[in-house]
């Protein structure tokens, strides 16, 4: 575990962040055992975080916006209407040659604390980003140019085809925008103390860890909301999320499986929910890379993915919802290839690794899944031990997953998971080009491919690329995909609208402001 020296708080915001946290005290009394009337409250699967709440540290994965959908805005972002709908921006235009990107901002769009949003705050929330993609991002972007007070412009290098799939959708949190002022006065860790943003809620108090308060704010651009108090809880066991439900403690819990969800749905007033994310399972094998591990053969790759009973885990774990798949790029993004998986023999599996000189298997270490996604790594780590690829159940808490694997810290089989919204080259970038903040290895062909689909425009060509890139990742085995997850919730009987799908590949409620509440009776 690391540790940071405090930064100092800038003393004009004293007061401010002082305020706060009266109000923070205040509302952290012990909540009552149901909730109120006009409250909605989740049992969430992980922790919460406090840098979930700045954008400008968003990473490659769904999980964050769970709270910057409520807390923040973004000048596009995906909705319920598209994938790049304009948000804090009312339009956007591209130049014709393509170089240029032109946002105006709505003039009713507002932060918390009632200054109005502006260009200069869009300037400043891209210039401090550092999440996702941001080195690409930096890479391709030459200047932001403040026109007026409501307009900005992006001004490309060199044209960018993706630039408004990697700017304008949850493949980064760059275009989510935070007041300059504020985050000037109080400092970066005061911000995260006491955050403002631009969007339907805001934060009451936060006990990272354990639970997130927000209340409306009914000077939203888009409409006030009709649920006045949101509350999340951490409860990372499955039984007390399930448990917390039907007890009413909750409305809504996340991550469900098996036996736990069937019980769900046989207990009266209450559902479980499905939505499809754009992501999927796979197990990175980071140590591919080096020429001693028995990973670096195809054959011992191809064994892993032979070995695993895809379906089996997929009904056990998801009752059937998810899609098997033999890729890591989900079928429905733009410029995919859709693969089926490998068919489960382990017959085959055992003699590649006879062939590859492994007739009695190896040890292959640690087995670190993606947090909380602990019996689904168990059950995959038992169909690996049946062929005799022998591993270890390794847990950590995300975060310290997150940074691990970022940090490439984690060694014999990762089982990862992606779920941004974006197309094929996002998820390609993120994962397998040597940019990419998850990536363990290069392929120079891949490289190559990767640098000219980026500076094609012309749709069909910069498709033939990025399916090249796929083939390629194909033909190498270069990772064993499992299946595209269907998240499984709870929801139960005072919710009238969960908003479950709405914006597609989400993994969780959104927009917030279209929740409703039952009429009490």
């Amino acid at each position: 575990m690391t540790t940071t020296r405090p930064r100092r708080i800038a003393p004009l915001a004293v007061l401010a962040v002082m305020s706060f946290l009266v109000g923070f005290t205040l509302a952290a009394r012990p909540a009552p055992a149901s909730a109120a009337e006009g409250e909605m409250r989740w049992g969430l699967h992980v922790t919460l975080a406090a840098k979930w709440l700045d954008p400008a540290e968003t990473e490659a994965f769904n999980t964050p916006f769970m709270v910057l959908y409520a807390v923040h805005d973004a000048l596009v972002k995906p909705m319920p209407g598209g994938l790049n709908t304009p948000s804090l921006a009312e339009s956007w235009q591209e130049s014709k040659d393509h170089l240029t990107f032109t946002f105006t901002i709505r003039k009713n769009a507002r932060f918390h604390n009632g200054e109005p949003v502006t260009a200069e705050d869009v300037k400043f929330s891209f210039e401090r980003y550092k999440g996702a993609s941001n080195a690409l991002l930096k890479e391709k972007v030459k200047d932001v140019q403040v026109l007026a007070p409501n307009q900005v412009r992006f001004v490309l290098k060199e044209p960018w085809g993706d630039f408004m799939t990697f700017y304008g959708t949850t493949a980064s949190g760059a275009a989510w925008i935070v007041p300059k002022k504020y985050v000037q006065q109080v400092g970066e860790d005061g911000f995260k103390t006491a955050p403002v943003g631009a969007g339907p809620y805001k934060v009451v108090s936060f006990k990272p860890g354990v639970e997130i308060v927000m209340e409306a704010f009914d000077g939203y651009w888009r409409k006030a909301p009709s649920v006045k108090r949101l509350v999340m809880r951490s409860m990372p066991e499955e039984t007390t999320r399930a448990a917390a439900l039907r007890n009413g403690e909750v409305d809504i819990v996340y991550l469900l499986t098996g036996p736990t969800a069937e019980a769900i749905q046989k207990t009266a007033g209450f559902k479980v929910v499905a939505p499809l994310l754009s992501g999927a399972f796979w197990l990175e094998l980071p140590d591919q890379w080096d020429p001693k591990s028995p990973w670096h053969d195809r054959r011992v790759r191809l064994a892993a993915s032979h070995a695993i009973d895809r379906q089996a885990v997929n009904q056990a774990e998801t009752l059937g919802f998810s899609r098997l798949t033999g890729s890591i790029v989900p079928r429905i993004f733009q410029y995919a290839v859709a693969y089926d998986p490998p068919a489960y023999d382990p017959a085959r599996a055992k003699k590649l690794l006879a062939e590859a000189g492994y007739p009695n298997g190896f040890d292959a270490g640690d087995l670190t899944p993606f947090p909380p996604f602990f019996s689904l790594a168990e059950a995959i780590g038992g169909y690996l031990q049946a062929v005799g690829i022998r591993t270890r159940l390794r847990t950590m808490e995300r975060a310290a997953f997150l940074t691990a694997w970022r940090e490439h810290k984690i060694r014999g089989v990762i089982m990862g998971l992606g779920a941004p919204a974006g197309n094929a080259a996002t998820r390609i970038e993120v994962y397998v080009t040597k940019g990419g903040i998850y990536s363990a290895g290069e392929v120079p062909e891949i490289e190559a491919l990767f640098q000219r689909q980026a500076r094609e425009l012309d749709r069909k060509k910069r498709e033939g690329m990025l399916h090249q890139i796929q083939q390629i990742m194909q033909d190498r085995a270069m990772y064993v995909p499992i299946y595209e997850l269907a998240f499984l919730w709870g929801v139960g009987p005072r919710v009238e609208e969960a908003c479950v799908d709405h914006i597609k590949g989400f993994s969780y409620s959104a927009p917030y402001e279209d929740l409703r509440l039952k009429a009490p009776r």
